[in-house]
């Protein structure tokens, strides 16, 4: 067969096909591999082994998206119109401030991608392969179709490929399918409907080999792979806004509709009044000015930067900037079990002994550090025989190794199968000398665990005959057994002790917990070739073992955390289903009247029966990626802010569609971490908790700063508005507008957003994706404040023009009262209902310096000549000062009045419960 000239991709169902046709069909011998000459010709076929890299957006790209804001847009008619009427200097003010925000917002974009590539690992895979008749070591993304691979354990898998050889192999499929336990494999043919996750004949890119060893001929590369098929789902999920983003779009809207209907309502007065239309066009642009908060953009990404900032101080990077907001808002949050809810180290937890004795294990993961307990009595296996053949038949029966701390790596690891290594974590726990019980009892011969028979069985002594251990499902090992040990004493399996061992496997079953029977036959000669029949009615039963993968600790606490918090936690995961359900209730996922829902459950629900019974769904157990990405959609059906979080490749598409994806950076993929907006770098899942707490503060401030901008704007246009109608000069020049809304707001908005967290942002529900950026509260506050301020700046700018002082030292003075009402009305925003008149603005030594730097610029666009020229203003008199700050203080008494009732009314409703 010609290989290049057919797509290997067409061929469906490689699991099913035999490995000679399958070996037959990729044109190759197993003995030999292919040739050099072949593995180029189809390399330049295929193509490297490897996922196209994400595109990076030119700095171009990300430079003149800064500009696509409604906001914008009307700094930009303002500036074209003042450079149409030779008003240059104004025009390029406006400029430079469109600018300058450009540029703020491209460099923290650039720096939180450079954060991502930091977090990439950049080694590259090798693989063994046949090449011409011998074995070597390539790259796998060298790989090609009709290679032939050697694998043994602690080898990654660079392809997917169909099996030819497996000894007592199995591999780790976590990353791809969810499952924590390894997979048992061999090579013979299965059924052409066999689903992803049973193909137990084939090994997949991304996995890993857990125990044994393995020769496979690998049947696709790159985007054919599995992983290459949920990369391309990932690239084709939708990119949603984030709500901080629709919020600031709708409010982009409502002013450039406000500032349209404000420009032909001043453009109508103007002609009306007889105006020259140049005057009329320079109080249009005045008012196009006032309407637009400059300082919002920048304070915006000033405000998301640092929260990113301190995010990653606490263990989370954000890839994009918005998603720091939008962990605010979340109300649901998809997690993934395996790894992130979990420890992702199996740990044995309950052991249960003839005579129904059943003992606990403390401890979790492979440290050794816990007890064994019986009625609460600690035990120790030297002194129960019972226990202690258990332990020593769990810990000679057995493959795996335990590596201690070292100076690479703090915690202590596994080589070969999880469970295995648990099983040696618990006979130390108990009290066994692992090295002495080896040396006394070496092994002699050995069945390998077989996935047909799913057990394991090893003899250990000096001589032809010895001791037997056994191990395996409960069912089958059961079958063997004659005899147990009671008190020291043989009696016989009989029925009623059958019914015994099935009560108990039940009752630790639906904890959760997966089984592991033990046996032991003594004086017995292992035939290896006899299989395990020849144990029948020989064995001893010695007792059962449940073990888990256990939560992790911080976990139960964090997802507390998040329900008071008015969020949602939703398991979603490819474990099996009753093992999954017993998790989400010992963390307080799942509650009482709460269910499981597999994925061929999932599969056959509808849209709107899925819609129906989402809120009492805790658990996804078993689902595949599409159906991740379905969970995900249906949730946004339904107006939620949605929180993906996982590290698995089957997590990708979810993780890209959610509004904030949160990918683990230890154990994570590096699939998963470019879908992710936000990436744990402890792989914590409390850090989500603090994620969502930074998320609630950035949100908190965002609105402070969002208030006091408001209240400004609106100030500046009902001064203009008030002069316009009464026929007065204008109060401010365009620029002046500018260096209110630039300088003396941007001194200390930027220095507002590092107000500390109040302390309660995690005791209210999330905030709904559908409300306004400025709510009903705000507006109330807005109707005080801005009248306030046009009352003091307004009413001196007419008082002092009817002392017959120069227009323009009357502009400079009202200029000047408007600073001064931004400077007392900063104040007010720190807190809704905290009092202003106290001491604790000395925390916020930012907002201190923000408010002493502004003070001193206003001095200087006052007193000094390039400035006036500049800004239109003239040098007022000291002395005016005093009464400039008396009349702007309006503000904050105005505010504090409000803030005393507020108060009392708050402290009314939490008398009365309510």
């Amino acid at each position: 067969m010609n290989l290049l000239c057919d797509d290997t991709t067409a061929v469906k169902g490689w699991h099913h096909l035999p490995a000679g046709e399958a070996l037959s069909n990729l044109g190759v011998v197993e003995s030999q591999g292919l040739t050099h000459e072949e593995a180029s010709r189809r390399l330049e076929a295929y193509g490297p082994n490897m996922l196209p890299e994400a595109k990076h957006r030119p700095l171009w790209h990300v430079l003149l998206s800064q500009f696509a804001s409604p906001l914008i847009y009307i700094l930009f008619v303002a500036a074209v119109i003042a450079f149409v009427m030779d008003h240059h200097t104004d025009s390029i003010v406006i400029l430079v401030v469109v600018i300058l925000n450009a540029v703020i917002g491209t460099v923290q974009e650039g720096r939180a991608e450079r954060s991502m590539e930091a977090l990439r690992r950049l080694a590259l895979l090798k693989v063994r392969v046949m090449r011409d008749d011998e074995e070597e070591i390539i790259e796998a993304q060298d790989l090609v179709p009709g290679d032939i691979v050697l694998f043994s354990a602690g080898d990654s898998v660079g392809a997917d490929a169909r099996l030819l050889e497996a000894a007592a192999l199995e591999v780790a499929e976590a990353a791809l399918t969810g499952e924590s336990l390894p997979v048992a494999k061999h090579q013979a043919p299965l059924p052409e409907d066999t689903a992803l996750t049973d193909r137990s004949n084939m090994i997949y890119c991304g996995t890993h080999i857990a125990a044994g060893r393995g020769r496979a001929v690998i049947v696709a590369t790159g985007l054919s792979t599995e992983v290459g098929k949920v990369a391309e789902l990932t690239a084709g999920a939708e990119d949603p806004m984030t709500p901080l983003e629709q919020r600031i779009s709708q409010f982009g809207r409502y002013v450039l509709s406000a500032a349209g209907v404000l420009f032909a309502l001043v453009v109508s007065l103007g002609f009306i009044r007889g105006l020259p239309l140049g005057e009329v066009l320079m109080v249009a642009i005045s008012q196009l000015v006032s309407m637009v908060p400059e300082g919002l953009p920048v304070a915006m990404t000033i405000l998301l930067a640092i929260g990113m900032q301190r995010m990653a101080k606490r263990g989370a990077i954000v890839r994009r900037l918005a998603a720091v907001e939008t962990l605010g808002s979340t109300s649901v949050i998809c997690s993934d079990k395996t790894g992130t809810l979990t420890k992702n180290e199996m740990t044995v937890t309950s052991l249960w002994l003839p005579n129904d004795r059943k003992i606990e294990v403390t401890g979790a993961g492979y440290s050794p550090e816990g007890k064994l307990l019986e009625a609460d009595r600690e035990i120790i296996a030297g002194d129960d025989k019972a226990l202690r053949t258990l332990l020593e038949a769990v810990a000679l029966c057995n493959d795996s190794r335990l590596v201690r701390p070292d100076h690479s790596d703090p915690r202590w690891r596994t080589l070969g199968d999880p469970t295995e290594a648990a099983l040696l974590t618990l006979a130390i726990k108990g009290g066994v000398e692992l090295d002495s019980l080896r040396h006394d009892m070496p092994r002699r011969l050995e069945i390998p665990f077989d996935s047909a028979t799913k057990m394991m069985a090893t003899q250990h002594g000096h001589s032809a005959q010895g001791r037997v251990f056994i191990k395996g499902a409960p069912e089958e090992l059961l079958d063997l057994c004659a005899t147990i040990r009671r008190n020291g004493n043989p009696e016989p399996v009989d029925k009623l002790f059958r019914n015994n061992v099935e009560e108990a496997c039940n009752s630790m079953a639906a904890t959760g917990l997966r089984l592991l029977a033990v046996a032991e036959v003594e004086d017995w000669a292992l035939d290896e070739d006899a299989g395990f029949a020849q144990f029948q009615t020989q064995a001893t039963f010695l007792g059962l073992i449940g073990q888990m993968d256990p939560p992790r600790n911080e976990v139960k606490v964090a997802v507390a955390k998040c329900r008071a918090a008015g969020i949602r936690a939703i398991m979603v995961t490819g474990d099996h289903k009753i093992t999954s359900l017993a998790i989400a209730r010992t963390l307080g996922i799942a509650h009482e009247g709460d269910m499981a829902v597999n994925g061929r459950e999932l599969e056959k629900m509808s849209e709107p029966e899925l819609c129906k019974k989402l809120d009492h769904i805790s658990v996804f157990a078993r689902v595949h990626p599409a159906q991740k990405l379905r969970i995900v959609k249906a949730l946004q059906s339904q107006n939620k802010v949605v929180a993906m979080t996982g590290d698995g490749v089957n997590d990708a598409p979810a993780l890209a569609s959610a509004d904030v994806g949160v990918a683990m950076g230890i154990t994570g993929t590096d699939v998963a971490k470019g879908a992710a907006k936000i990436v744990i770098t402890d792989d914590n899942f409390a850090t989500i908790v603090h994620a969502i707490e930074e998320g609630r503060l950035v949100y908190r401030n965002l609105k402070k700063v969002i208030l006091y901008l408001v209240a400004t704007s609106m100030a500046e246009v009902l001064v203009l508005l008030s002069a316009l109608f009464l026929g007065y000069p204008l109060p401010l020049a365009a620029v002046q507008i500018l260096w209110i809304n630039i300088v003396t707001e941007g001194t200390v908005t930027i220095n507002l957003i590092m107000e500390g967290a109040e302390g309660d942002e995690m005791d209210f529900p999330p905030i709904k994706a559908s409300e306004p950026i400025i709510n009903s509260t705000m507006l109330k506050r807005v109707v005080l404040m801005t009248p306030a301020m046009v009352i003091s700046a307004f009413g001196y700018y007419v008082w002092r023009l009817s002392t017959e002082i120069p227009y323009e030292v009357a502009r400079s003075e009202a200029f000047t009262v408007l600073a001064v009402c931004q400077w007392f009305n900063v104040l007010n925003c720190r807190s809704e209902l905290k009092s202003s008149l106290n001491f604790s603005i000395l925390k916020n030594y930012w907002l201190l310096g923000g408010l002493a730097l502004g003070n001193g610029l206003h001095f200087l666009v006052i007193y000094t000549e390039p400035m006036n020229r500049i800004f239109h203003t003239t040098p007022i008199p000291l002395a005016d000062f005093f009464l400039i700050g008396a009349v702007s203080s309006l503000v904050l008494w105005v505010e504090e009045i409000r803030k005393f009732f507020a108060r009392r009314r708050v402290c009314s409703l939490k008398t009365r419960g309510v």
